[in-house]
């Protein structure tokens, strides 16, 4: 009887040892460090999101364009209505500024690399040059532009929040990408100050 006893014994020890042996495996750090990659992508500066309202020269709003990082750089989404009919220059000016009667304290297109203008110019393009947008007979516009040459991060080169801040202009004519220093676009029709 005590050896049936010892052996039951025996067999369940072995069995509690081999059970807990498969389970005391070195950690290395790879799942901690995985965790961290996977909740920093989800947390980047993807998530952030500036809202800009557009006005014209009558001191009405036109359009509204939503700004989000992404790895390209920042996707503009434009909305806007009351507008001319065509194709219209786009872009990203120096300065948060939009004063009447012309949006001149705009500055000059955001250059913080001191490029030349357009993305035909082999010297350009300045950070802020953007694609064309066109606006529809009906006056709408419902479009998206990506600026890859700049980011919403503070701190970081070529953020659109500079000491004197940045602001979007869309203008009267089309931009033909060469042209110095804004590509012979026009005036300034609509204007809209980038802030958080």
């Amino acid at each position: 009887m005590k050896r049936w006893m010892f052996l039951v014994l025996t067999m369940a020890l072995i069995a509690v040892l081999a059970a807990c042996s498969g389970n005391n495996t070195e950690y290395d750090g790879d799942e901690e460090e995985t965790f961290l990659e996977e909740e920093s992508e989800g947390t980047s500066g993807s998530s952030q999101e500036v809202t800009v309202n557009l006005m014209d020269t009558n001191e009405e709003e036109v359009a509204t364009a939503t700004l989000t990082e992404s790895e390209s750089g920042v996707n503009v989404a434009l909305e806007g209505e009351n507008l001319p009919p065509g194709e219209h220059g786009f872009h990203i000016h120096e300065t948060g500024s939009c004063e009447l009667p012309d949006f001149e304290s705009a500055g000059g297109h955001y250059n913080p690399t001191d490029a030349n203008h357009g993305m035909e110019d082999p010297e350009g393009p300045h950070a802020g040059d953007m694609e064309n947008i066109e606006v529809g007979e009906d006056g709408t516009v419902d479009t998206e532009v990506t600026a890859d040459m700049v980011t919403l991060e503070d701190g970081q080169d070529n953020t659109l929040f500079t000491e004197d801040g940045t602001a979007l202009m869309i203008h009267s004519e089309a931009d033909d990408y060469e042209t110095q220093p804004s590509g012979d676009a026009g005036d300034r029709i609509a204007c809209g100050v980038v802030s958080k």
